[in-house]
């Protein structure tokens, strides 16, 4: 008990410590003021579109080692990654990207969770999600596959909660390659839209003009109708 203590410690110490050598670097060479101005992210977003033209496949795999990073270790949320995805590649190869670099994520934040967290994960979660448990031994890759799609639970605990059900690291991988496809390709069209928005305007639109374009528009409200689905299939899938 007092070794897991340590490591937990550890951990969390490695985890602020990477999180504040990152924003030291990042916010000595910008401002909160610069990043946060229209004209910052236009002039960016010409350089950052050359530079990608000139090495598509350097850019994408830095991108991709970074959003694997994103997930293990700094535990970051699928939806701004997405977003930045889709502003950057476009809406198919921000997809592919996105997709592949948060399943490879949350699967080394499962591998990790399995081998240090998982007696806390059985203390804290196994009665309340015991019901899962018969779900998954019947038929594991596709009650993962519902799990990831489904969602319902914050990213960093859905990585970690299948170490309750001893699921199979391949199983674990392909049920969340496949899973969050719908919503990561909404949301990287979302940032796809925005793209276009700051491509075709010279000043920053209005709020209601950002939202009433088509590109925006549509997969926000394919989205949400995204999100009544799933949020019907919980009450089925979570039911006691």
């Amino acid at each position: 008990m007092e070794k897991a203590k340590k490591i937990k410690l550890f951990i969390g110490l490695s985890y602020l410590i990477i999180l504040s050598i990152f924003l030291f670097l990042f916010f000595s060479k910008f401002s909160l003021q610069e990043i946060t101005s229209y004209n910052f992210i236009k002039e960016n977003r010409s350089y950052f579109f050359e530079l990608k033209n000139s090495n598509l496949f350097l850019i994408s795999i830095i991108f991709l080692a970074f959003t694997i990073i994103w997930v293990f270790p700094l535990l970051g949320f699928g939806s701004p990654i997405a977003l930045i995805g889709g502003f950057l590649f476009g809406k198919w190869i921000g997809t592919i990207i996105v997709v592949l670099g948060l399943s490879i994520g949350a699967t080394f934040l499962y591998i990790f969770g399995n081998y240090f967290l998982k007696d806390l994960v059985r203390e804290k979660f196994l009665n309340r999600y015991k019901n899962l448990e018969t779900k998954f031994k019947r038929s594991e890759f596709i009650y993962l596959l519902i799990y990831r799609f489904i969602g319902g639970i914050p990213w960093q605990l859905s990585c970690i909660l299948p170490t309750i059900f001893n699921v199979k690291i391949r199983n674990f991988f392909l049920a969340s390659l496949i899973g969050i496809i719908p919503q990561i390709f909404l949301a990287v069209s979302i940032g796809t839209g925005l793209e276009k928005v700051i491509e075709q305007n010279t000043e920053l639109p209005s709020i209601v003009d950002i939202i009433f374009t088509p590109n925006i528009y549509i997969p926000i409200l394919a989205f949400f109708s995204l999100v009544l689905i799933t949020i019907f299939l919980r009450r089925i899938f979570y039911k006691n």
